[in-house]
């Protein structure tokens, strides 16, 4: 009788169990870096646009409620990581400003913008005409945004109505052309 006893209790343990079964055990989730993989570079964009005769490429630089400058271009491709990029922009137009209201427009075949450098770099032959009626002639004109300051490099040549004339291989100016160092 005790041995039918134990049978029956340990069929009863073992039933229980059957109708109670454990959850399965989950193994550990892979834990994930604290740190970025050294190997990983940014993504770099690459964004090209082509505009018309009547509809050119438009891009601006504003800085509080004052146009810095204004680009027309008829072609642009823009490489790098975001906030970081360098475009270059084909057949452009660009018009300078300055906190004084001074204005001068410079046409290139090339215009480059670089984020870094907050600079525009006209290319390949720039003319430029000033409000109060200069031209400039250069290879390379420079633009920098942090005081609104031009340098030209490269057979520069500049005109006036009344007849100044002036040459040299580079110059700094402002962008009215009034305050000029040539060399």
């Amino acid at each position: 009788m005790m041995r039918t006893a134990r049978l029956v209790a340990f069929a009863a343990i073992w039933a229980l169990c059957a109708c109670n079964p454990q959850p399965p055990k989950t193994a550990a989730a892979p834990q994930a870096s604290a740190r970025p993989r050294s190997n990983t570079s940014p993504l770099t964009l690459v964004v090209t646009g082509r505009g018309t005769t009547e509809r050119p490429i438009h891009v601006f630089q504003q800085v509080h409620n004052r146009v810095d400058y204004d680009l027309l271009a008829s072609s642009y491709e823009s490489r790098g990581p975001q906030n970081d990029m360098r475009s270059i922009f084909r057949n452009a137009r660009v018009t300078f400003s300055d906190p004084r209201g001074s204005k001068i427009t410079a046409s290139a075949p090339e215009a480059v913008v670089d984020q870094t450098a907050d600079a525009v770099t006209l290319l390949g032959g720039v003319v430029a005409r000033s409000a109060a009626g200069m031209t400039l002639h250069c290879d390379r004109l420079v633009y920098r945004r942090a005081g609104a300051t031009l340098h030209g490099e490269g057979n520069v040549v500049i005109t006036d109505r009344r007849g100044f004339w002036a040459t040299g291989s580079s110059f700094d100016s402002d962008t009215s052309l009034t305050h000029m160092r040539m060399q």
